[in-house]
């Protein structure tokens, strides 16, 4: 697989590999993996969340506001 940068996405994922102390190809791997995992992560946390909802297992709507002012704060 190949991926195309500008010349200024490369100068700032060389820059940003040099400050972490690797090199670029590694930098973008790396990245993309988080990419994958997150996602993978994200998906399952839907899945189940739709799952729980198919078994009637809801939360109140102040409950729900309650928990995303929480969030938003931390």
């Amino acid at each position: 697989m190949e991926v195309h940068f500008t010349p200024e996405q490369e100068a700032q994922l060389a820059q940003i590999a040099t400050k972490s102390g690797t090199d670029t190809e590694c930098l973008v791997k790396d990245a993309a993996l988080r990419l994958l995992a997150e996602d993978a992560r994200f998906r399952a946390a839907v899945r189940e969340g739709i799952e729980q909802a198919d078994r009637g297992l809801f939360i109140e709507e102040a409950e729900m506001d309650a928990r995303l002012e929480e969030m938003l704060r931390s």
